[in-house]
C-alpha cells in the first residue's frame, strides 16, 4: 500500500514538474509593439492583409478598441505607453512635444511614468528600443531609458531598421511606428482605394518584421502587440466618431490564446498595462489602464 502511495505521489510530482517546465519554457522575454498611424478598425473589412489575419488566428484580437480623446496622434501614442489618458499625462494635442497640462506624476526622467521607465527600473539590463517614422514619437518617451532611438524616413527604412535591430540585439521591448497609412489618409482620404492599398503595403512590412522575429530565434519567448493610434474620416481625424476612434488591437505569441476574439472593453492605455503584466512590472497608482487578461491562456 505504501509503495502504491509513493508511486502515485511520484506521478503527481512528475506531472507538476512537467507543467512548471512547460510554463517556464513559455516565459515572455521579448515584447514587440507595432503601431500603425491612422489605421481605423473599419479598414479590416476591406483589405487583403494575410499577415495581420494570421496574427489574429494565432492570437487574440478586437476591432473595438477605443482611442482616447482627442482622436489624434500624440495623445494616443502617449496613452499607449503611459497607461493613462491625457487628463493625467498631459499630452492633449496632435503634435504635443511636452505636456500641455501638468502631468499628475513625474518619474525619475521628469516624465509621466512610461512602460520604458518601469522596465528600465525593474530590469536594468533590458534592451529597449524605439524605431519610428513620425518624429513626434521622439517626444513621448524618456530617451535616457532606451538603448535605441531611431527616427527613420519612410516605412521601408523603419521596417529595415527594426528588422536589423531585432536580429542583432534581440530587444526585450521594441516599439515600431509605421506611418504610410496616416499619410495616405490625410492626402487622399480615409476609406478610399488608395487608403486600403496603404494598409496592404503595411501588412507586407508586418510580415517582414514577424519573419525577423523567427529568424532571430526568439519567437517562442516573444509576444507581439499590433494596434494603432486612431482612425479617420474624410482627410482628417481628432473629432468624435467611431470611424476615428475605433482601432484594431491584436496580441499573439507565448502564452496567448489563439483564434480568440476579445469581447471585453479595451482602451488604448490598456496596452501599457498589458505589457507591464507580461514583464511582471509593478505599475504606478496613477495608471488607469488594465491588462487584457482574457487574451491569456
Amino acid at each position: 500500500m505504501l509503495n502504491l502511495f509513493n508511486k502515485k505521489l511520484f506521478q503527481v510530482l512528475l506531472l507538476l514538474f512537467l507543467y512548471q517546465l512547460s510554463f517556464a519554457q513559455k516565459k515572455v522575454e521579448h515584447v514587440i509593439l507595432i503601431g500603425v498611424d491612422g489605421l481605423g478598425a473599419y479598414a479590416f473589412k476591406s483589405v487583403n492583409a494575410p499577415n495581420l489575419r494570421k496574427l489574429m488566428q494565432e492570437g487574440s484580437w478586437t476591432m473595438q478598441t477605443r482611442s482616447v480623446l482627442p482622436s489624434s496622434s500624440a495623445p494616443n501614442w502617449a496613452s499607449m505607453v503611459m497607461g493613462a489618458g491625457p487628463e493625467l499625462h498631459g499630452y492633449t494635442t496632435w503634435g504635443s512635444k511636452k505636456p500641455d497640462l501638468p502631468a499628475r506624476l513625474l518619474d525619475e526622467y521628469g516624465m509621466f511614468p512610461t512602460v520604458y521607465s518601469l522596465l528600465r527600473k525593474a530590469k536594468p539590463t533590458s534592451e529597449i528600443g524605439v524605431v519610428y517614422e513620425w518624429n513626434g514619437i521622439g517626444y513621448l518617451f524618456p530617451k535616457q531609458a532606451v538603448n535605441k532611438d531611431q527616427n527613420c524616413d519612410g516605412d521601408v527604412a523603419t521596417t529595415n531598421a527594426a528588422v536589423s535591430y531585432i536580429k542583432e540585439k534581440k530587444p526585450n521591448f521594441l516599439f515600431i511606428h509605421l506611418h504610410d497609412v496616416d499619410s495616405v489618409g490625410h492626402t487622399v482620404g480615409h476609406a478610399t482605394p488608395e487608403y486600403y492599398q496603404s494598409v496592404e503595403r503595411t501588412d507586407t512590412h508586418i510580415g517582414t518584421i514577424l519573419k525577423s522575429i523567427q529568424d532571430a530565434g526568439i519567437a517562442d519567448k516573444t509576444v507581439i502587440i499590433f494596434t494603432a493610434d486612431h482612425g479617420g474620416i474624410n482627410k482628417g481625424h481628432g473629432s468624435i466618431s467611431m470611424q476615428e476612434m475605433q482601432i484594431p488591437w491584436i496580441i499573439a505569441g507565448a502564452g496567448i490564446r489563439a483564434n480568440h476574439e476579445i469581447t471585453e472593453s479595451v482602451m488604448t492605455f490598456d496596452t501599457a498595462a498589458t505589457i507591464a503584466m507580461l514583464f511582471k512590472l509593478k505599475t504606478p497608482q496613477v495608471w488607469i489602464g488594465r491588462p487584457v487578461k482574457t487574451a491569456f491562456k
